[in-house]
Order: structure tokens, then C-alpha cells, then sequence
């Protein structure tokens, strides 16, 4: 779905910046010990790249996994931030934040290698006080945490109020879906915002375990995101989700909030 925010946003020929809060090593081995021992890899990106009925909404991506593997096979898979400096432009920036020591050195790495004449660097400041600063262009805030603190969604909140204080910045928060209380809770805190607000869910399995990780869901939100004209994608890249990696029970929906 990122592609298809950037390929919208970098329309406007006007200077474009991303803020990537967790934006982690920027690629990934899928080979190594913690893929492996997730097997995220087999579930997810192997299977949409070996289904020629996935909708075109992943053709983009499928397009960034085949250039990041050059000989073939699945070995490497693209981060946010290798992403994001393939898509930009000269004129447009990147700033990827990234406080865990290993993941901050790989992310420095790969920019300096892959940016090309995108400006963009990588620091170790706290992704959240990121977005307290001015902006002066347009902005595309990533928000994509590991969810490991237990005040992740207050910290999120508490993020999005001052970046979408901000004119012309539109967010885009990853989120587990576990249980409807959490989620619910949430985005009570999302429409105190009054921002308008594109929900997509896929959901994998009934949210009767609220330990497990049973579906995922992007929020894009900020002034212009119902303008950008994604929800088709937003709809099929969930609707297929959910049916090829699903469970019996698993759903995908699209909520606009307010709604229309």
C-alpha cells in the first residue's frame, strides 16, 4: 500500500518528505534466524509471489522483490524505507528513524547505497519527537511500531495530534488487530482527531484470542487522503489478504470515519 500512497503523492510535482518513526533496517534477510523462526516470509510475501491472480494493487511491490532479488528465489525483502527512496524523486526526502543500535547501522548502510539522488538519512532520535517540528512541504508520515510498549497507541495518538497539526501532512499507521475492545479504543482516539480517516482491515480470524495477532489494519488519516483515491486498492490488497492467508471466518473491510 505504500507504493500506492507515494506513486499518488509524488503526482504533485511539488516537493514530497517522508517521516518514517520505526522504520527498522530497511531490508530485510529472510533467511535469518528470526525470519525464519517467524515464518512470516512463507505465509505472506512467498505466497503472493507465487499467486499470478493477485490483484495489480501488488504489482508494485512484487515488482521492488524481484529487483531486491536479482538472481531469483526470495531471499531479501524490501523495508519501508527501500521503498520509499525508489519511489521518491530528486527534490524529495527521506528521514528513517531507528533507535536499536544493529537495525540503525543496516538502515544507514542501505540508504547511502539505494537512495541515489533522493536526500535521505537515517538517526537514532526518537521517531515520535520527530513529528513534533514544523513542516514546510508536503508530508507522508509512516508510522509502523513493534508494538512492545504498553503505551504504543497513547504514543501513536499523542504523534499523529502534532504531525497532523501540521498542513499538508497525511499519516499512515500500521496496526495488529487482536481483540475489537483495543482496536475500539483506538480509533475512539483517531476520530478525537477530527481528521477524516481510512480504515482497511484484514482480518484473518475470528478476535476471540486477544493474544494472538489475529489480522492487520493500515489507518491512513490527515485533510486529502479521501481525495487520493486509493480505497480500490485498500480493498483488494485486504480482500486478498484475508482470502489467501485467512482462516475460516476471516474478512476484509474498508471504513471511511466520519463517514460520508
Amino acid at each position: 500500500m505504500l507504493l500506492t500512497l507515494l506513486a499518488r503523492l509524488t503526482r504533485d510535482p511539488k516537493p514530497l518528505a517522508v517521516l518514517d518513526t520505526h522504520a527498522g533496517a530497511g531490508a530485510y534477510d529472510l533467511t535469518g534466524a528470526e525470519s525464519k523462526k517467524s515464518g512470516e516470509a512463507e505465509r505472506g510475501i512467498a505466497r503472493l509471489m507465487e499467486d499470478p491472480a493477485a490483484p495489480s494493487a501488488f504489482d508494485g511491490l512484487k515488482a521492488a522483490v524481484r529487483r531486491l532479488n536479482p538472481d531469483g528465489g526470495l531471499r531479501y525483502y524490501p523495508g519501508s524505507p527501500w521503498l520509499a527512496v525508489k519511489a521518491l524523486r530528486k527534490g524529495d526526502s527521506y528521514r528513517g528513524h531507528e533507535l536499536r543500535p544493529d537495525d540503525y547501522l543496516a538502515l544507514s548502510a542501505m540508504l547511502k547505497r539505494e537512495a541515489g539522488s533522493v536526500d535521505a538519512q537515517a538517526s537514532r532520535f526518537d521517531g515520535y519527537a520527530a513529528l513534533e517540528g514544523p513542516s514546510r512541504i508536503r508530508r507522508l508520515v509512516l508510522i509502523d511500531p513493534p508494538f512492545e510498549r504498553g503505551d504504543e497507541y497513547a504514543q501513536i495518538l499523542q504523534g499523529l495530534a502534532k504531525a497532523l497539526a501540521q498542513p499538508g501532512t497525511i499519516a499512515a499507521v500500521w496496526l495488529p488487530v487482536k481483540d475489537l475492545e483495543t482496536l475500539d479504543a483506538f480509533l475512539s482516539g483517531l476520530e478525537a482527531l477530527r481528521q477524516p480517516i481510512l480504515l482497511a482491515q484484514a482480518r484473518l480470524r475470528p478476535l476471540h484470542d486477544p493474544l494472538k495477532m489475529n489480522g492487520c489494519a493500515m489507518a491512513l488519516v490527515g485533510q486529502g487522503v479521501t481525495g487520493l483515491g486509493v480505497e480500490a486498492d485498500l480493498e483488494s490488497i485486504c480482500g486478498w489478504t484475508a482470502k489467501a492467508l485467512g482462516e475460516a471466518g476471516a474478512a476484509a473491510r474498508l471504513d471511511r470515519l466520519p463517514p460520508p
